[in-house]
């Protein structure tokens, strides 16, 4: 590809070092070829979809610019999952706890659906987990399948007891991105 799209990822761990697997992501996506960072959310503790017994989740939204492919940014972000610990296998429990877990939420306005690849992330209009930081980075977005905007989607699905800022490690986490307004970096 030779111009750059923004897109959009979700960071979730509740395994481990959660921040240090987010650190890790982070410092992994800067190296990559293609890549910049240009915008981070806060990163926010929530409490686990899927199976009991699991422990509360850290979620943020990082916004890139990307010159990758969709499929190579899926393809890099499942590797760095694997350097983290994360383990796919058939016998894996869904939505079980996991170290580190990085969806592609959105690829620029692109809709599509492919074998492991479906652009818009299909559950993210039901995420609080997901939505609260997206609207940090992409407020004035809208879902390129509906055309609703990202905010009417947060508002739908808004809970501020199961969604909560996560105190430890904001500044840092936060710094060496472009901090502007929502919607305003770049492409982004």
């Amino acid at each position: 590809m030779d111009a750059s799209i923004c897109a959009w990822i979700a960071l979730g761990s509740n395994l481990g070092d959660r921040i240090g697997h987010f650190g890790a992501a982070r410092r992994a996506l800067e190296v990559t070829p293609g890549v910049s960072v240009v915008a981070a959310s806060r990163i926010y503790e929530t409490e686990p979809v899927g199976p009991p017994g699991q422990g509360p989740y850290l979620n943020a939204v990082l916004a890139l610019d990307a010159e990758l492919s969709p499929r190579a940014l899926l393809a890099r972000l499942l590797a760095i999952e694997v350097e983290q610990g994360r383990v796919r296998d058939r016998d894996a429990e869904r939505w079980g706890p996991r170290p580190l877990d990085l969806d592609l939420l959105l690829y620029g306005d692109l809709c599509r659906v492919e074998e492991g690849l479906e652009i818009p992330h299909p559950r993210l209009h039901e995420r609080a987990f997901v939505l609260e930081p997206l609207c940090e980075v992409a407020g004035d977005r809208r879902h390129p399948r509906s055309g609703i905007a990202l905010a009417a989607l947060r508002e739908g699905v808004a809970d501020p007891l199961a969604v909560r800022p996560f105190a430890a490690a904001q500044s840092d986490w936060r710094v060496g991105a472009v901090e502007k307004e929502p919607g305003a970096h770049g492409n982004c």
